[in-house]
């Protein structure tokens, strides 16, 4: 099981950097365990921290303004490279519970929708302006899943499609087997037919 995602109101910190790759999501030094906790403090880590350690002042999510932020901005094609699944837990633990981006890697939009991030694709100009929202200091957003719209305070409305399977899986809050287990009766059913 994991969080449902009906709909979510939070802070946004913009990352405008295009081909993102899993590795720089999380390192492959990192990829030791595959229990799905314990990444969240190295999400960016080559970009977070400094050689000896200290936060990078210089990097977007070590911002002030970004403390607390559960929606990522980002630029396209988020989640390139290895198919690491990891990459989508330490988001999750880090926090965020959706990440909206022209676009995202196959494989990575698979793996959000199946732990519980929502990727959002909007197009280029409406994340650009999302971006520059930013710019003025802290600002929210209201995802509503259900609707499959975003929208906030200052006037911002745009709608978005989200994968039919993976929107069931989010709003019911199930991974893969929790929404097999839904069809268990079928499954005996069949199991009995065909001994």
């Amino acid at each position: 099981m994991v969080k449902p995602f009906t709909q979510h109101r939070g802070r946004l910190v913009t990352l405008p950097r295009r081909d993102v790759d899993t590795d720089q999501i999380i390192p492959k030094q990192f990829l030791k365990g595959i229990e799905r906790t314990g990444f969240g403090p190295a999400l960016f880590c080559d970009w977070r921290y400094r050689p000896d350690g200290s936060p990078d002042p210089g990097f977007e999510l070590n911002s002030p303004a970004a403390e607390g932020a559960t929606i990522l901005v980002t630029g396209p094609n988020f989640g390139c490279g290895s198919s690491r699944e990891h990459a989508v837990w330490a988001l999750a633990e880090y926090g965020f519970r959706a990440v909206i981006a022209p676009s995202f890697a196959d494989i990575f939009t698979s793996n959000c929708y199946r732990n519980g991030l929502l990727p959002v694709r909007l197009p280029a100009p409406e994340v650009d302006a999302l971006i520059r929202s930013t710019e003025g200091g802290i600002h929210e957003l209201t995802i509503d899943l259900e609707k499959q719209l975003i929208t906030d305070d200052r006037g911002f409305k745009t709608g978005f499609r989200a994968d039919p399977y993976g929107r069931e899986l989010l709003l019911r809050g199930l991974d893969e087997i929790g929404r097999t287990l839904l069809d268990e009766p079928s499954i005996a059913a069949y199991e009995r037919r065909h001994p």
